[in-house]
């Protein structure tokens, strides 16, 4: 027999089951972060479920940006660093690796929301970086032959490829395509898996937010080399040959932090192996999901051939050149580590 409830008591009874299933599971679009469990990527792994494996593309002892945590704007001077005139990561290795093996192009490109064909073009309109924060994204992997995707943190001094909105885009000690991560998901009250690092806490994991679409891609990054000495310019798309001169550290390196920072109580570890650990287990240049934005962000990258496309507009990236900063600690080629559980592709 049906019973009969007001509709207060209905909407009770339904507030009541949203509560249990968030409870259960985390994963219902108006959870918030409920269940989220982030994994930490450390610097010279290429960490569970790459694409493939790529070393000299991390920096060890990266002194790190005194503004850490809350949300940034992808062209904040000093926001990323680097080696002048040199280059963290192998554009043309990712792009021949993916035109090797067609199904992880497939998944690669979906991710990126383009055309397998686009590939080439794509990847060679991004910019290589050091991270400077331990930054929160969504990684991309692959397991299995098929694609996988959860949240991530990667740890500062760690390679990646940003787009001309100033978002990681890819991961590049294993190729692993990156986007933002979900709004739902929060650095401070999430729990956390992987090995840690001295100085992880969760109140300094920085959130990447796009350059405004209304001003236009980024033109110029203003890099930090990695001892935090000197800044130096690194126009888009381009590699370290076209690296500008040494200049003063950007301001914000000096300020104090930032009222808009957050500051959770850290649960974090300071020192590896203190959490719950993880189960992680030269060619021709020729390679869909939207990335997710923070609010008054572009909602997705322009079309091909647009003004404002950060990744198929400007010069394709310049031959690296060695550093010409002598003590100034470079990239670093590390052995990938057992717990990948994976071998090289190329």
């Amino acid at each position: 027999m049906r019973e009969n409830y007001s509709p207060i008591a209905r909407i009770r009874v339904a507030a009541v089951s949203l509560a249990v299933l968030c409870a259960a599971g985390g994963v219902l679009t108006g959870c918030g972060d409920a269940g989220a469990t982030i994994t930490r990527l450390t610097v010279g792994s290429p960490g569970p479920e790459p694409y493939t494996l790529m070393s000299g593309t991390d920096a060890t002892k990266v002194t790190a940006r005194q503004r850490a945590g809350g949300t940034r704007d992808g062209d904040t001077p000093g926001l990323y660093g680097g080696t002048r005139r040199a280059a963290s990561c192998d554009q043309r290795r990712l792009i021949a690796f993916l035109q090797a093996n067609p199904a992880k192009a497939k998944a690669w490109a979906g991710v990126q929301g383009i055309p397998v064909s686009d590939i080439a073009r794509y990847v060679s309109r991004l910019t290589p970086v050091l991270l400077r924060t331990d930054t929160l994204v969504t990684n991309h992997g692959w397991r299995d032959g098929a694609a996988t995707s959860g949240p991530a943190v990667l740890q500062a001094g760690m390679g990646v490829l940003i787009n001309g909105y100033g978002v990681p885009t890819v991961k590049c000690n294993c190729g692993n395509p990156l986007t933002q991560p979900e709004k739902k998901i929060k650095a401070g009250g999430a729990s956390y898996r992987g090995r840690s690092w001295p100085g992880f806490q969760k109140g300094k994991v920085t959130k990447i937010r796009p350059r405004d679409s209304r001003e236009g891609t980024i033109e110029t990054f203003v890099l930090v080399d990695p001892g935090a000495t000197m800044g130096f310019e690194r126009p888009r798309a381009t590699a370290g040959a076209l690296d500008g001169p040494p200049t003063e550290l950007p301001p914000e390196e000096t300020a104090e932090s930032p009222s808009d920072s957050p500051a959770p109580i850290d649960s974090g570890s300071s020192s590896p192996g203190t959490d719950v650990p993880t189960d992680e287990p030269s060619p021709s240049l020729s390679p869909s999901a939207t990335e997710p934005t923070e609010t008054g962000a572009p909602t997705e990258e322009p079309s091909p051939g647009t003004p404002d496309d950060p990744n198929h507009g400007g010069t394709a990236p310049a031959a690296s050149e060695p550093t010409s900063d002598p003590g100034s600690p470079g990239p670093i080629s590390m052995a990938p580590t057992e717990e990948s559980g994976a071998s090289p592709d190329w």
